[in-house]
């Protein structure tokens, strides 16, 4: 792209300054600027960029991009618009070369089972043998090769060069997680969805969106977005559903288990195993267990049809797709014995997920097994989210153990303490600060008649206090703590 080029896609207010003997790559982050970048600044949630403009000139840019006025500093050429944020995901993609146009791309947005639904319609695309990138919570994965995710939907540079790298590999489809945040802050303004799917809604990020109508205002300009030529496909029964395709102009596909949609799903069977499900006549297993994921495993399914392919061969391959790790995973050791409880470790961090994971093991047990919770919220995040999880864990949980999640920030046994006012007056609960020993304690003090939950964190390998990431992995420390109960177990000759 020419400068002149530039000032064109830009329509900017005025241009001051001198034109840029070469222009290189485009940087929000002043200290990743490098000589003849261009910096675009964007007023966040935390930080206005505007105010490191003289860093980034300082580090060499040959063009500044703003909404505030500002007189160039030194030979940077400075571009006043009208809106950074709004011109920013489009000018990122003119610089990568338009890498969204030539990609069939999927956005899946909700608040509970994006990474399920995501997961599952990339690893049902690889089982049809098919070039796909997948870009979400957990990881990024490019056909078979995986890359670290620092965010559900990353900037729209980032997504811009991932979107690249995806062409160059030879992908034909995208899959990436839309969150809210990203869809308020306009990262994916400009990019072409083939089908986007909307899972639920559930209260969470109340510390962002303020109310419930604004997070689900957020998520419906998703929908909002989408050409005529589009799919989006919906879960009826959620409340919101109807909300978010009120105004698209995209084909809807709305599916329901209640017979509210125009295609219905059917549990048949449900083991600690597998799930047998009926969708419109198409039976087939799925290794997913729980109602939150047979809507999660129809919902993919769907996406599926909505991207030309027949129903039937989907559900060939379906069985083989296990959905995302961290979710309702089970944790087992190299010689795991009927002595041992049966851990479970989910990432379920909101009420809504929290009462899908509890519910479905509390029906999975048998008669003589009691079902152990332990969990803790977030620091630093949506604060009214803390006493309904203890009420859900109270009513599914025989025994419950609340701890520490990420703190964050804030300290932990205050996180607890707001957490605890849900609990009833006469119900009774232990708490463990150290998330280690509570992990710990929840199992070498479990038999084989007790089903333990470790919910919150699933697949994440961090703890994070007072910004520092820390390694932690409850699947980690879960399987160690199996391990210690089984020598405690084969000392005592009990197998």
């Amino acid at each position: 792209m020419t400068f002149d080029e530039l000032i064109a896609f830009c329509d900017p207010i005025s241009v001051q300054g001198n034109e840029p003997e070469k222009m290189g790559k485009l940087c929000l982050d002043s200290r990743k600027v490098n000589t003849g970048d261009i910096f675009i600044a964007i007023d966040g949630s935390q930080a206005d960029g505007h105010s490191f403009v003289p860093q980034a000139v300082e580090s060499g840019a040959s063009v500044v991009i703003v909404e505030q006025e500002m007189s160039p500093a030194g030979s940077e050429a400075v571009l006043l618009v009208k809106n950074t944020r709004e011109l920013l995901s489009p000018l990122a993609q003119r610089l990568a070369g338009n890498p969204a146009e030539k990609l069939t791309i999927i956005a899946i947005t909700g608040t509970n089972g994006k990474t399920t639904v995501a997961t599952l319609v990339w690893q049902m695309l690889r089982e049809l043998e098919q070039d796909v990138a997948l870009l979400g919570t957990i990881s990024k994965r490019i056909n078979d090769t995986t890359f670290e995710s620092k965010l559900t939907t990353s900037d729209p540079v980032e997504l811009a060069s991932d979107m690249k790298r995806c062409l160059e590999s030879g992908c034909k489809y995208l899959v990436m997680e839309v969150s809210s945040h990203a869809l308020d802050q306009k990262r994916v303004d400009g990019i072409p969805f083939e089908v986007a799917a909307y899972t639920n809604l559930s209260l969470d990020h109340l510390d962002y969106h303020s109310t419930m109508e604004e997070y689900a205002d957020a998520k419906k300009i998703l929908f909002d977005g989408l050409s005529s030529g589009s799919w989006a496909v919906i879960n009826a029964d959620d409340k919101y559903a109807r909300h978010m395709v009120k105004n698209t102009s995209a084909k809807v596909i709305d599916f329901s288990f209640k017979e509210n949609g125009t295609v219905n799903a059917e549990i048949l069977k449900t083991t600690p195993e597998q799930t047998l499900l009926d969708v419109e006549g198409i039976k087939f297993f799925t290794p997913l267990v729980g109602k939150f994921n047979a809507y999660n495993v129809v919902e993919a399914l769907l996406i599926g049809t909505a991207l030309g392919y027949d129903g039937k061969l989907l559900a060939d391959v379906l069985p083989a797709c296990r959905g995302a790790e961290g979710r309702l995973e089970k944790v087992t050791t190299k010689n795991s014995t009927q002595s041992l409880p049966m851990v479970f470790v989910d990432y379920a961090h909101t009420p809504d997920a929290l009462e899908n994971v509890a519910s479905t093991l509390s029906e999975l047990k048998k008669e003589n097994q009691k079902l152990l919770i332990l969990f803790g919220c977030g620091g630093d995040r949506d604060r009214s989210k803390r006493p309904e999880m203890a009420k859900i864990s109270e009513k599914y949980g025989d025994r419950v153990i609340v701890t520490s999640d990420n703190p964050r920030s804030e300290d932990p046994q205050k996180i607890i303490q707001d957490i605890e006012t849900g609990f009833s007056s006469t119900f009774s609960y232990r708490s463990i600060v150290s998330r280690k020993e509570a992990i710990h304690t929840a199992i070498t003090e479990s038999s084989s008649n007790t089903i333990v939950l470790i919910a919150g964190k699933g697949h994440e390998t961090y703890q994070e206090i007072n910004g520092i990431r820390n390694h932690f992995d409850d699947r980690e420390e879960a399987r160690e703590a199996l391990n210690k109960l089984m020598r405690k177990l084969n000392s005592r000759g009990v197998n």
